[in-house]
């Protein structure tokens, strides 16, 4: 409970902008997108043919963490790739937070769409141990990270893209 406390107060911190003294207008108009990338939890690996296997209990009760981590931040946007471990990780979380799940091209990572479609606003991805760090240098415009170990569920990437475009990034582990 304390690492959901710390996190939370983390975020907060991260998303907050309390030095700006502008109208709730000019705020809008140069809000900062967020990006939020989280692997899908855990999934079901008896069958090693099957390439899009469901979560196993243990992933669903990862996803009802993540609907928890990520209750004090309002997503505009929740992302996931056409799998059903992504999908239903996505959806704990978007039921969690009354949105709809949206698919996005996991082979065209960052496209002009995605970015037009999330300037500005506060987005949750569920991607892959290979995509999400992919997706994250794609944004950074440099390779800073790497795939994520096979047995890695508890990584959170947040990428901040300010209106003048200078981006940020950390990586918090979250088990």
């Amino acid at each position: 409970m304390k690492k959901l406390v710390l996190l939370l107060s983390v975020l907060m911190a991260i998303a907050c902008n309390s030095d700006k003294t502008e109208s709730s207008a000019e705020i809008n108009s140069e809000k900062m997108t967020q990006y939020y990338f989280i692997r899908h939890a855990e999934k079901d690996t008896v069958n090693a043919q099957d390439k899009d296997p469901l979560l196993t209990e243990q992933g669903i009760k990862r996803a009802e963490n993540w609907a928890k981590v990520f209750k004090e931040i309002p997503f505009d946007l929740i992302y996931s790739s056409d799998y059903k471990r992504t999908k239903s990780t996505a959806q704990i979380i978007a039921d969690s937070q009354k949105k709809k799940v949206q698919l996005y091209n996991s082979k065209k990572l960052n496209d002009t769409d995605f970015q037009e479609n999330t300037k500005g606003k506060t987005v949750l991805v569920i991607g892959h141990s290979n995509t999400n760090p992919k997706f994250v240098n794609y944004i950074l415009g440099q390779e800073k990270y790497q795939e994520l170990s096979e047995e890695n569920h508890g990584s959170l990437f947040i990428v901040n893209v300010s209106q003048d475009s200078t981006k940020s990034s950390q990586v918090l582990h979250i088990n």
